[in-house]
């Protein structure tokens, strides 16, 4: 048995364009699937038009809810079957996704795992920011909490400003406005925040500027996906 890491698209309609052939290859010769979810996995797989009849293929939900036993039930189940595919709901599986307990689990009974190239939105943000690609960390979702998420804003600023590392995250789509507003109040004016948003999208972007220049003409973001990052000019 092999374990494929299929990423998918990012965003809408650029299979074409962001998918190498090795991925379209992989997806011919898997009919097991471990899936975020099903129906956007089915579409994905449909919409590229390989021939596969989809309902010959199997799926079983790996979301952040599923527990380590449903993996290795479904590996134990299927062990008699080449290749189990891993497919997130968008970008890389196991980067910020619950893909990873699968390949955790494919690692600990020694299990090939194969990770496949494709859109991931946290590298192309970090390759488009200007910031440093040698040490970077991804913080994933800041608190909630105003008072937390304002503290851990301080925090971060002052750990660019210190050390030089590339701070990355992310936030809830309908939260992204309030989040930028939130960079812009506690980050220092000179303090450079990249924004990387849509990316792959006709309609994407990624643009590194000062929170003092942000703060004089903020974008829209609402319900939009975007990428955060805090660092400094190489």
């Amino acid at each position: 048995m092999k374990i494929f890491l299929i990423p998918c698209p990012i965003a809408e309609n650029t299979s074409s364009e962001v998918l190498p052939p090795q991925i379209l290859a992989a997806l011919q010769q898997t009919r097991h699937y471990l899936v975020e979810n099903v129906r956007t996995a089915r579409r994905f797989i449909s919409e590229l038009k390989l021939g596969i009849q989809i309902d010959r293929l199997v799926f079983e939900v790996l979301d952040k809810d599923t527990q380590a036993k449903t993996v290795t039930d479904f590996y134990t189940k299927h062990r008699s079957v080449e290749y189990i595919g891993v497919i997130s709901e968008a970008g890389c599986p196991g980067v910020a996704d619950p893909g990873a307990l699968a390949v955790s689990i494919a690692q600990q009974q020694n299990i090939e795992v194969i990770p496949l190239v494709g859109p991931s939105s946290i590298l192309l943000g970090l390759m488009g920011s200007g910031f440093s690609g040698q040490s970077f960390a991804f913080i994933g979702y800041l608190p909630i909490d105003k008072a937390a998420r304002i503290r851990k804003i301080e925090q971060l600023d002052r750990d660019v400003a210190k050390w030089g590392q590339t701070q990355i995250f992310i936030e809830t789509p309908y939260r992204n406005n309030a989040l930028l507003e939130d960079l812009i109040a506690q980050c220092a004016p000179d303090s450079l925040i990249c924004i990387a948003c849509d990316i792959t999208a006709p309609t994407g972007f990624v643009q590194t500027k000062k929170a003092g220049d942000w703060a004089k003409a903020q974008p829209d973001l609402h319900k939009k996906p975007c990428i955060f990052l805090l660092g400094k000019y190489i």
